[in-house]
């Protein structure tokens, strides 16, 4: 038997069994209006980009199930309006996340400097355990870069962070961004002491769904 941690309950799950189960992470999308994060999530979960996106109000939330090895996992995204009156609603969001993408747009400087901003936050409320990427978008635009790329890995690499230059436009980068996340919380769930994993408090880095994966059935 192997034992989880799921929301406020101790679930037990045959090994043999227990890759039927979805694995649910949490991931919340931060950065300024306008950097693209809507675009970015769109492009990851549907496949699509659309040039004008409507700016986020409050936030959006989408998911999408992918498979690492034999682990089905269900990402939970939530994507953050980017507005300085919305900037008050963010910890409803994110204080729950196991993961965060913080979108910058290269073309503007001070994106990227809000994005420092954000890590500052995120770290405050949700605490250090949160994995952070930062994503750069619109590397479609490269001749109109304001963002040095040496200067962009140095702050990643310093709060502990993956950067990634992506582009919602193209598709550049961006399943490798989510793909990033996702093994590295995972991960980190995985290096957490037997004794975190199985406390029965109100917030868990990763929950098992009681979902089963319907595989192997039909339909008449």
């Amino acid at each position: 038997m192997v034992q989880f941690a799921c929301f406020d309950c101790i679930v037990l799950v045959p090994i043999s069994s227990y890759w039927s189960y979805l694995v649910v992470c949490s991931v919340v999308l931060l950065g300024e209006g306008r950097v693209g994060k809507t675009c970015v999530c769109l492009r990851y979960c549907q496949g699509v980009f659309t040039d004008g996106q409507e700016s986020t109000i409050q936030a959006t939330y989408l998911d999408k199930r992918l498979n690492l090895g034999k682990r089905s996992v269900k990402l939970m995204i939530w994507d953050t309006a980017g507005q300085e009156r919305f900037h008050a609603l963010g910890p409803i969001y994110y204080r729950d996340a196991q993961g965060a993408l913080l979108v910058y747009d290269i073309t503007d400087r001070d994106s990227f400097t809000k994005v420092k901003v954000w890590v500052k936050e995120l770290r405050r409320i949700v605490g250090p355990d949160i994995v952070l990427v930062i994503a750069g978008n619109k590397a479609d635009l490269m001749k109109r870069c304001q963002v040095e790329l040496e200067e962009a890995k140095t702050y990643a690499d310093s709060v502990q962070a993956q950067h990634i230059l992506v582009s919602a436009k193209t598709g550049k980068n961006i399943d490798q961004a989510f793909l990033e996340i996702t093994k590295q919380m995972l991960q980190k769930e995985s290096e957490r002491p037997e004794s975190e994993k199985t406390q029965n408090n109100n917030r868990t880095l990763i929950g098992i769904s009681n979902e089963m994966e319907q595989t192997n059935t039909g339909c008449c």
